[in-house]
């Protein structure tokens, strides 16, 4: 039975309109399908194998930690989720951690928190501020701070408290919280991907930050996609030198293997206590170790300053191969998070990309949205722009 056929027969779900091809092992930045056949991953699982896929050190980590225990109740001490804690604070400049399975769990993780606090502070019913366009996951709260319309239909009633304001709009956050004394937080993403690889201005981070401490306010920051040296830095507020309240991660930390983790510091720290949130899987030793053995490799190979300098290696191409194509809006990208922005859909280049073996995605239907793996090299930077650049210029005559 071939990939077609199964899919046709599949008792999965269809949330997803999935494409007609299995990949049954990858090495680095390929996949090969069932024929061997290898596809350069341009998109890296979006933004989850930032080591590339089958990394010697994520698998000897796996496979150690295997051998000796999957998984104990948060109820005991686990030593790997302890270093792991101490890693991320260290490098993140956070005070605490609670660990969980994905994005979507970090950012509920990080909902309570700021309820949590509103009603330390007396507000009876305490209001976050979001983005428009904005995405912080599938689940009913995350679902209803995401400012995406479309994936919200069929699921209402919404979960009640989100004030929703313009991206990269610091006048418009102000105007919001004159207007409306029962916001406790702002929850936004550095760069937001599944909006259209949009990036705010040098100086909005800092505008929100100051904000938020002129009126004792939680700045919470979704990590998920931009974190882990996707940006050109561990975390993507470092470009800024500010710290957050709260700072949520996930995908790229396990390589693969499910953890998300919710971090906070100062006043957000104590927030949550024993019996008022808790994961069952959530930092169990599997997925810590792969976690560990992901931090210490970006360490070893100085992987996030490289993703700073392919970025502009990638960008660049792009700009002189597309240059004079009036059918471009923008090309932008902050290390390896890449968009190209078009004039018009162009959902279709996912399929012909998927023929000339590269794998791509579209979001917010006219932005190309690339996330390589850190560990791209420079003769699959050069096929990665010369393809897509081709099928563009191809797909706009």
């Amino acid at each position: 039975m071939t990939s077609e056929d199964r899919c046709c027969t599949s008792h999965i779900m269809p949330t997803y309109n999935r494409l007609p091809i299995t990949f049954e092992r990858g090495e680095g930045a390929w996949l090969l399908d069932e024929n061997n056949n290898r596809y350069l991953d341009a998109i890296s699982g979006i933004a989850v194998c930032n080591l590339g896929h089958a990394h010697p050190a994520i698998h000897k980590a796996i496979c150690a930690q295997s051998e000796k225990l999957l998984h104990t109740s948060n109820i005991y001490k686990i030593d790997a989720q302890e270093r792991l804690a101490d890693k991320l604070t260290e490098k993140s400049g956070m005070d605490n951690v609670f660990f969980c399975n994905s994005g979507a769990e970090a950012n509920e993780a990080a909902i309570k928190l700021a309820r949590k606090f509103g009603h330390a502070k007396g507000v009876e019913n305490p209001a976050i501020m979001v983005m428009e366009k904005s995405f912080h996951g599938r689940t009913l709260a995350t679902l209803s701070a995401t400012g995406n319309s479309k994936i919200q239909q069929g699921f209402a009633p919404l979960v009640e408290g989100f004030v929703r304001v313009p991206y990269n709009n610091i006048g418009a956050v102000e105007q919001a919280i004159e207007q409306n004394n029962n916001i406790v937080a702002i929850l936004l993403e550095p760069i937001q991907g599944e909006g259209g690889v949009n990036i705010p201005a040098a100086d909005y981070l800092n505008g929100i930050r100051s904000l938020c401490d002129r009126h004792e306010l939680l700045m919470m920051l979704d990590e998920i996609q931009t974190g882990i040296g996707r940006t050109g830095k561990f975390l993507a507020f470092q470009h800024n030198h500010i710290l957050p309240d709260v700072c949520t991660l996930a995908k790229a930390l396990g390589n693969g293997v499910p953890i998300g983790a919710c971090l906070a510091r100062g006043k957000a720290a104590q927030l949550l206590t024993a019996g008022t949130h808790g994961s069952t899987f959530g930092g169990n030793p599997l997925a810590c170790s792969a976690a560990l053995a992901v931090l210490a490799t970006l360490e070893k190979e100085h992987l996030v300053e490289l993703a700073r300098q392919k970025g502009q290696v990638i960008c660049a191409g792009f700009v002189e191969r597309l240059q004079g194509n009036k059918h471009i809006v923008d090309i932008r990208h902050k290390g390896l998070m890449i968009g190209i922005e078009l004039d018009s859909p162009c959902a279709e280049l996912v399929k012909s990309a998927l023929q000339k073996h590269l794998l791509i995605n579209v979001t917010n239907e006219t932005t190309i949205r690339l996330l390589p793996p850190l560990i791209i090299d420079e003769q699959q930077i050069r096929q990665l722009v010369e393809t897509l650049s081709t099928l563009i210029n191809e797909f706009t005559a």
